[in-house]
C-alpha cells in the first residue's frame, strides 16, 4: 500500500487523469480508490500501465494490452485504472479502437454487472467513449436495456450522469426507444433532483424522446411534483434552463401535430401536461420571469418558447372558431 501512497504515484495518476481535463473526478476516484483497496506489486504493475501519461505518443498496440490486462479478471482497484485507461485511450487512440472487437466490448459490457457501483460507472464512461465511433453504435445499443436498468433502479447521481450519457450518445432504432418507455417516470425523477449535471443530460434523453410520437402522451401524462415549475429558476444554471425550454417547446410543438392531436387524450390532474400547459398553470408568469435572464441563450430561447405557445394558441381560437361556423352553417 506504501507505494500508491508515496507522492510520486499519486502525481503520475493526477497527471494521467488530468490530462483528459478531468481534474475533480481524478481527485474523487483516486482519493476513495487509495483508501478502499489493498493491492500487492502485481497490481501496482498493471495500474501503473493503465495511468501511463504519454499515451498521445504511445507505441500502437497500448489499448489492446489493455483490455488483455482486464480479461485478467484483476481486483476492483486496477480494474477501474485499467477502466480509465481504456476510456482515454479510445478517445485518444481512435484508430486503434476502431478495430476493437465486438468481444472487446462485451468485456467492457460485462462490467455492467459488476457489484462495484464505481465499476459500474467506469465501465459506463468506457462504453460511451465508444459510442462516439461510428462504427461501434450498432453494437453499443445491446446495452441499452441494462443502462436503462441501472439508471433507473439506482439513485445515485454519478451514475445517473454516467448512464445518461450513454443513452444520449447512443444511436438507437426505434425499437430501442420503446424499451425507454419505462423508465420514463424515473427521468422525470430525476429532472426534478438537485444535480444539475444529472439535470442537464436527462433533459437532452427527454428532448430527443419528445420527438417520437409514440412516446409523447407517456411524457406529457407522467405524474410530477406539485413545485415542477421552480425548474423554471433564474438560479438554475443557465444550459440547464435552455434545455428545459427546449423541452417545453418540443412538447408544445408535438401536441399541436395533426395526428396527435386527432386522438382525444385524457390527462391525470398531477401530470406534466397540466403543470405545463394546464388552465391553472403558472408557465406564462415563469417564462416572463426568465426574459431578464443575464444569459443571451436563455432569453433567446424563453422568446421562442413564448412565441410557439402564442401561435399553437391562435391556431386553437382560428380551429374553434371554423367549427363553430360549420355548426351555424345551415
Amino acid at each position: 500500500m506504501d507505494n500508491f501512497l508515496d507522492p510520486k504515484t499519486r502525481r503520475n495518476v493526477l497527471i494521467f487523469i488530468t490530462g483528459a481535463g478531468t481534474a475533480y473526478l481524478a481527485y474523487k476516484v483516486i482519493s476513495s480508490a487509495l483508501l478502499g483497496c489493498q493491492q500487492g506489486q502485481d497490481a501496482v504493475s498493471i495500474a501503473r500501465l493503465a495511468i501511463r501519461h504519454d499515451l498521445t505518443k504511445s507505441r500502437s498496440g497500448e489499448l489492446r494490452r489493455l483490455l488483455t490486462l482486464l480479461k485478467h479478471q484483476p481486483d476492483n482497484f486496477t480494474k477501474g485504472m485499467l477502466l480509465h485507461g481504456i476510456t482515454r485511450c479510445i478517445y485518444l487512440l481512435d484508430y486503434e479502437a476502431k478495430y476493437c472487437t465486438d468481444d472487446d466490448i462485451n468485456l467492457i459490457g460485462s462490467l455492467l454487472n459488476d457489484e462495484e457501483k464505481g465499476i459500474k460507472i467506469q465501465a459506463l464512461n468506457a462504453l460511451n467513449a465508444f459510442a462516439s465511433l461510428e462504427a461501434k453504435q450498432y453494437k453499443i445499443q445491446e446495452f441499452v436495456p441494462r443502462v436503462i436498468e441501472l439508471v433507473t433502479t439506482i439513485w445515485d447521481s454519478d451514475l445517473h450522469i454516467a448512464g445518461l450519457k450513454l443513452l444520449n450518445s447512443t444511436t438507437m432504432e426505434d425499437y430501442v426507444f420503446m424499451m425507454i418507455r419505462r423508465g420514463i417516470p424515473s427521468f422525470m425523477e430525476i429532472l426534478q433532483g438537485k444535480n444539475h449535471l444529472a439535470q442537464l443530460q436527462v433533459l437532452k434523453l427527454l428532448v430527443t424522446l419528445s420527438q417520437k410520437e409514440e412516446l409523447l402522451y407517456d411524457i406529457l401524462n407522467c405524474q410530477v411534483f406539485p413545485d415542477f415549475l421552480s425548474l423554471f429558476s433564474p438560479q438554475l444554471p443557465g444550459n440547464v434552463l435552455c434545455q428545459m425550454l427546449i423541452l417545453v417547446q418540443s412538447l408544445n410543438v408535438g401536441m399541436n401535430n395533426p395526428q396527435y392531436q386527432s386522438v382525444f387524450w385524457e390527462y391525470n390532474e398531477e401530470s406534466l401536461h397540466e403543470a405545463l400547459f394546464g388552465q391553472d398553470s403558472r408557465l406564462p408568469n415563469k417564462l416572463l420571469a426568465l426574459i431578464l435572464h443575464p444569459e443571451e441563450d436563455v432569453q433567446r430561447q424563453v422568446c421562442q418558447v413564448i412565441l410557439c405557445l402564442e401561435h399553437s394558441k391562435s391556431n386553437e381560437s382560428l380551429i374553434d372558431l371554423q367549427n363553430n361556423t360549420m355548426q351555424l352553417t345551415p
